[in-house]
C-alpha cells in the first residue's frame, strides 16, 4: 500500500504543471505564463530601461543583497528568528501546563503548538514574498538581462532548462518551500510554549569557550550528515523513487534548491534540526550556520558562476555542486569537499560518471567505447572554462597516455 501510494504522489509531482516535460527540446515560450519565469521576458524592456539608470555599484549589491535573502529563506526560519530573539530578549507568552496533566489527553495545549496560525501565516507570507518576488527579480538579473552573454557567468552557457521544467522547478519547490514552513513553524511554536530542545539563551550559560567552539561543530553536524543523507539519496531505490526528481534539473536554477521530493524535504529538514535536541545550542550560533548552510544551498543550485570568497577557503565554488547536477551520482558534500575527498567520491578527471553509474566512483575512461569517449568529450565541453578553469578538459594526449596504462 505504501509502495503503491508513493507511485501515484510521484506520478502526480512528475506530471503536474505540464503533459511534457522535456529536458532538451524548447517548447514555445508564453509570456503570459505565471507559473514559469517566462513571463519576466515579456516586460523586460521596460524593467531593464529602469534598471539601467541605478549606478553600476548599487545595482549589484542589490543583487547581492537579493541572492542573501533568498538564500536564507528556502527554509522558512522567520517564526523561529522571532521567537528566539523574544526569549533572548526576556519576552515569553508560553502557557506551560502541569507535568502530571501533559499527556492525559492530546490537545493542542498538550503538545504546545498554541498559537501555532499566528507564526505560520507570517511565515507563509515573508517566505512566498521573498521566493517570488526576489527569486523573481535574481533569475531576472541573470537568466533574462544577460541571457546574450551566459558565457561571462553561467555555469553551462550553452545548455538551459526547457520553459517546462522551469515551471516544474518552481511549482515542486512551492510544495517543498510550504511543507519546509510547516515544519519550522511547527518547531517556533512549539519552543515558543516550552517544548523541550537543548537551546540555550544565556551567552555564558556553557563556557564562553563553548559558544564559540560550538559554531565550527554545529557547521560539520550538519554539513557530514547531508554529505551521508544526501549521498544515501543516490541509492539506486532512493534515487529512482525520490531524488531523481530533483536531478531533472541538469542545468539547475536558483528555483532548483527547493525542488526536491517532499518526503526527502522532510527528511533533510529534521536531519538539520538534529543540534537542537542532541547536544547544548545557543540559538544565535545555529540559526547563523543554518542560515549560513541555506545561503549557499541556492548559490549551489543558481547555475550560475559564483567563486567562494576569499575567506572561504573551505568552500567550495558553485561549480562543484552543479558538476554533480550534470554527471548525477558524484561530488555530494555541500559546504565542504573533504568528504568527497575522504570517501571517493570527489569528481576526478580520468573517470566519467553518468546517471546509470551509481555509487559515486564512475567509470574509468580506459573501459570507455569510442562513442562513450566521443560523448564524454562533448559534455565536458558544456561546462564554463571560466568556472573551473578548464581542469576536467581532455586533450588527445591525455587520452593516449590514460589508455597505454591500461
Amino acid at each position: 500500500m505504501i509502495f503503491t501510494n508513493l507511485s501515484v504522489l510521484n506520478r502526480l509531482l512528475i506530471t503536474m504543471g505540464s503533459k511534457r516535460l522535456d529536458k532538451t527540446v524548447q517548447t514555445n515560450r508564453k509570456a503570459s505564463d505565471p507559473l514559469s519565469v517566462t513571463w519576466l521576458e515579456k516586460y523586460d524592456p521596460t524593467v531593464s530601461r529602469l534598471w539601467n539608470k541605478i549606478p553600476d555599484r548599487i545595482g549589484k549589491f542589490l543583487a547581492t543583497l537579493a541572492t542573501f535573502l533568498v538564500g536564507i529563506s528556502i527554509n522558512g526560519q522567520w517564526a523561529n528568528l522571532y521567537i528566539h530573539a523574544k526569549k533572548q530578549l526576556g519576552y515569553t507568552t508560553s502557557t506551560v501546563l502541569p507535568r502530571s496533566s501533559l499527556w492525559e489527553s492530546i490537545t493542542i495545549e498538550n503538545l504546545r503548538l498554541t498559537n501555532f496560525v499566528s507564526y505560520f501565516i507570517p511565515t507563509c507570507i515573508i517566505s512566498y514574498s521573498i521566493y517570488f518576488g526576489l527569486g523573481g527579480f535574481l533569475h531576472w538579473y541573470y537568466y533574462v538581462r544577460q541571457r546574450n552573454k551566459p558565457e561571462e557567468w553561467k555555469c553551462q552557457p550553452t545548455r538551459w532548462l526547457s520553459p517546462d521544467l522551469e515551471r516544474h522547478e518552481i511549482m515542486l519547490g512551492t510544495i517543498s518551500l510550504t511543507l519546509n514552513m510547516l515544519v519550522t513553524s511547527l518547531f517556533a511554536t512549539y519552543v515558543s510554549n516550552d517544548g523541550y530542545s537543548t537551546i540555550y539563551y544565556k551567552f555564558d550559560e556553557c563556557g564562553w569557550w563553548w559558544f564559540f567552539l560550538q559554531f565550527p561543530v554545529i557547521y560539520i553536524a550538519m554539513d557530514y550528515p547531508t554529505y551521508w543523507i544526501h549521498r544515501i539519496y543516490h541509492f539506486p531505490w532512493l534515487y529512482k523513487t525520490f531524488h531523481k526528481m530533483h536531478h531533472r534539473y541538469k542545468q539547475p536554477t536558483a528555483f532548483s534548491v527547493t525542488a526536491i521530493h517532499p518526503v526527502e524535504s522532510l527528511n533533510i529538514q529534521l536531519l538539520l534540526m538534529a543540534p537542537l535536541f542532541t547536544f547544548p545550542v545557543h540559538w544565535l550560533p545555529y540559526y547563523i550556520m543554518a542560515l549560513y548552510s541555506y545561503y549557499h544551498g541556492l548559490i549551489d543550485h543558481s547555475g550560475i558562476n559564483f567563486k567562494a570568497k576569499w575567506w572561504q577557503p573551505w568552500q567550495p565554488d558553485a561549480i562543484f555542486h552543479d558538476n554533480h547536477h550534470q554527471y548525477f551520482h558524484v561530488n555530494f558534500g555541500f559546504n565542504l569537499t573533504i568528504w568527497d575527498k575522504i570517501h571517493g567520491t570527489y569528481r576526478l578527471k580520468d573517470r566519467i560518471y553518468r546517471e546509470e553509474i551509481f555509487y559515486g566512483h564512475g567509470k574509468s575512461i580506459t573501459e570507455l567505447t569510442p562513442e562513450e569517449l566521443e560523448q564524454e568529450i562533448t559534455e565536458r565541453k558544456a561546462e564554463n572554462p571560466l568556472a573551473n578553469t578548464a581542469e576536467y578538459k581532455l586533450s588527445k594526449r591525455e587520452i593516449k597516455n590514460l589508455q597505454k596504462k591500461k
